[in-house]
């Protein structure tokens, strides 16, 4: 497969997981008195935006971007409400947020290392652009624990 084709389909299919966990997690929070909503919701905006722009550029490239399995959706989505009807405080909310964001961090680095030669400028910048994103809202969210 072609690096930059690789390297988009990762930061697609992370971006989409983290739309669609977000949006989970802002139902589950509807109705309760969370802080951290506006950020989420600021997080929820960024992943839709990386999304949107590796979409185009996979496009560009003759290619779709391939979306989650149905099966990876739903454990997310069922992980998800465990979590918030256990504890939904602002802290435990946040420290699940940070588990995802540093999951995500780890796995950018390793694929931006692994392809770092390989790849278009313009792709690196997205994946760079794309960590750095993750790296900013691990900082945010230590506010919360």
């Amino acid at each position: 497969m072609n690096e930059n084709l690789e390297l988009l389909e990762y930061i697609y299919k992370s971006s989409n997981m983290g739309v669609q966990t977000l949006t989970d997690l802002l139902k589950e929070l509807d109705n309760k008195e969370n802080k951290l909503k506006g950020l989420i919701s600021d997080e929820l905006s960024e992943y839709e935006n990386y999304c949107n722009v590796t979409e185009e550029l996979l496009k560009k490239n003759s290619s779709q971007a391939k979306k989650n399995s149905k099966i990876s959706k739903m454990m997310a989505k069922k992980g998800i409400e465990k979590e918030v009807r256990e504890d939904n405080s602002d802290a435990a909310i946040s420290h699940m947020l940070i588990e995802g964001f540093t999951m995500g961090v780890v796995d950018i680095e390793t694929k931006i290392k692994s392809l770092d030669e390989k790849v278009d400028k313009d792709v690196l910048k997205v994946a760079k652009d794309y960590l750095k994103f993750q790296q900013k809202e691990i900082e945010k969210l230590k506010k919360y624990l």
